[in-house]
């Protein structure tokens, strides 16, 4: 397991926000005791002079191996957070997404490994799960809520999926 420190500038990232039977896959977040923190949506940074969308169908496509579709987005977030001590600074693009749907049929998990080789699990989880008292937190911070709200509202964005605070 490798220790992770956020950076001392603003990231720019794009996630992916996939959905299996109403649950959202997400990748553990863990601390540097490799205890379960909380999950997050796949995908990663945008480099410069590359658009959200194009550096989120890599990051699937490096990390899982599969080909995209953005559905619907972007919803922004703005996340300052802090990690064992660290204060990171993020803007958040997060985009509905598909992929085939015979890619990880009958599998509830996926491994995969970050650039430096460290390895990732990943999940489907049920939002109900997530930022709740002995669950584990749905990062970015306000993620889940941003969810509601548009499911709420009827919005194309939630209701295309969805069913059911730190780094």
């Amino acid at each position: 397991m490798s220790i992770w420190r956020p950076v001392s500038h603003i990231r720019v990232l794009a996630i992916g926000l996939h959905w299996r039977n109403g649950r959202l896959l997400a990748a553990e977040v863990r601390d540097d005791l490799g205890r379960l923190k909380g999950v997050r949506p796949l995908g990663g940074g945008v480099e410069f002079g590359e658009r959200c969308e194009a550096a989120l169908m890599r990051e699937f496509r490096e990390e899982l191996g599969v080909a995209i579709e953005v559905i619907d987005g972007p919803a922004v977030l703005e996340n300052i957070y802090t990690h064992q001590g660290a204060t990171g600074h993020e803007v958040v693009f997060a985009y509905e997404v598909d992929f085939a749907a015979d890619a990880f049929a009958g599998q509830d998990r996926i491994v995969f490994h970050e650039d430096d080789g460290s390895p990732v699990v990943a999940h489907w989880y049920d939002l109900a799960e997530l930022d709740i008292a002995g669950g584990p937190a749905l990062y970015p911070e306000g993620l889940k809520r941003h969810l509601l709200a548009r499911r709420a509202e009827g919005s194309a964005f939630a209701r295309l999926r969805v069913e059911g605070s730190d780094a």
